[in-house]
């Protein structure tokens, strides 16, 4: 099944349709709830950008101001709410996003299809600092959850349990990655070496990879 091609694609945007399911708010009022309720660690938001957000959402009839608040010599605050095609955009959207796997591209994969101009030993100690980062971040995360557990519903913690199992698979990764290219048993690793020392493409990559191209 594939994702549907949307109005909008700025994830923040369905983050403020969903809020906004709970009652009308004012831009700032909408940042301010997301990052108290720790939505910043799963998206980006700085004010500028989520008023933007809430013009285009506008703009596309998914929400629509429901209130201008005066209040004295202060400046008007607008509230926007929800509209049912927001709240039928929202649903479609997040049952998408849940349902089918998108191809994504992070970064640390796209360095890793290009790795191969470093020195194995290069590579080698870069991972190892990066498995060291790793680990310090997922045991921070790890404590941080226990203590959450105390008073938060696992509900509202489910994104932060999924941050903390990705980091831990990656990790996990590395070091059986750091064990092979170490022990010498990494398919491929004395080609990668043997390039390195004599600065040739040994003939048998050159042919995997014009393979891999004609496919």
């Amino acid at each position: 099944m594939a994702t549907k091609r949307r109005k909008l694609s700025n994830p923040l945007a369905l983050a403020v349709m969903v809020l906004l399911t709970e009652r009308p708010m004012h831009p700032y009022e909408i940042a301010q709830t997301l990052r108290q309720r720790g939505k910043d660690t799963s998206l980006k938001i700085n004010y500028g950008s989520l008023y933007t957000v809430v013009q285009n959402l506008e703009k596309h009839g998914f929400v629509e101001v429901a209130e201008v608040q005066r209040q004295g010599n202060r400046p008007e605050r607008t509230l926007y709410g929800i509209t049912d095609a927001g709240r039928e955009e929202a649903t479609e959207w997040l049952s998408d996003l849940l349902a089918v796997p998108a191809r994504e591209f992070p970064i640390f994969e796209s360095a890793l299809s290009l790795m191969g101009v470093l020195h194995p030993d290069e590579v080698a100690r870069l991972l190892a600092e990066r498995l060291k980062t790793l680990e310090v971040r997922a045991a921070g995360a790890r404590g941080g959850l226990e203590k959450l557990y105390e008073t938060l519903p696992r509900i509202f913690l489910v994104e932060t349990e999924y941050q903390l199992h990705m980091v831990e698979a990656e990790a996990e990764w590395i070091r059986g990655f750091l064990r092979e290219l170490e022990d010498g048993t990494l398919d491929g690793a004395q080609q990668w070496r043997t390039f390195h020392e004599t600065g040739e493409v040994p003939p048998e990559f050159q042919d995997l990879e014009d393979r891999h191209f004609d496919r």
